[in-house]
């Protein structure tokens, strides 16, 4: 690798850190009580964010928890006692709003994870848990401040910070790597 290979990872290695280092650490917990509380997870994100909280989704599977993904076909009704977990950076994605809309309405509650503490998705929140980075809304001019492009600081974070909550959920449940394992599929 070149030298200026190595500090494009570098940079984007500290700017992760920097991030992840301003996410609250009581405001995790507490969200990850609430999983661990629900009757049932469903989640949702849009674009590249989706793909993060379907990985968490994977997880919480494999921990125990009763989870689904919004659009696959097995994903049951929400009601009270349920979790409904989305991801929008930006926070004012039509989706994500209608969505947490109609999982109020049916009595869930609502875990956001966001960037934008001010945003409509926050205002809609029972609960947020905010991760300080650039999303794809704030990439451009003054508000830049990644050199990830669009909203990949944002979409790193949310990575790291479902992997930290997954093994603080393992704490909680007391789900052993065993346990977990045999929870795998075995259709790959």
């Amino acid at each position: 690798m070149t030298k200026a290979g190595s500090g494009m990872f570098v940079t984007a290695l500290d700017e992760l850190g920097a991030v992840v280092g301003r996410i609250d650490d009581g405001r995790a917990d507490a969200a990850c009580e609430m999983l661990t509380g629900a009757r049932r997870i469903v989640v949702y994100g849009c674009g590249r964010e989706a793909l993060q909280v379907k990985g968490f989704a994977m997880r919480l599977f494999h921990l125990g928890l009763p989870v689904a993904v919004v659009g696959d076909m097995t994903t049951p009704p929400l009601g009270k006692g349920d979790i409904f977990l989305v991801s929008s950076g930006p926070g004012e994605t039509t989706t994500v709003l209608t969505l947490m809309r109609v999982a109020r309405d049916a009595g869930a509650k609502v875990l956001l994870l966001t960037a934008e503490p001010a945003s409509s998705a926050a205002k809609l929140a029972d609960f947020t848990l905010l991760i300080p980075a650039q999303t794809m809304a704030s990439d451009h001019g003054a508000a830049r401040t990644s050199v990830l492009p669009m909203g990949s600081l944002f979409e790193g974070a949310l990575f790291l910070l479902f992997e930290v909550m997954v093994l603080k959920l393992k704490a909680l449940t007391g789900a052993t790597p065993e346990a977990m394992r045999a929870r795998h599929t075995n259709m790959e």
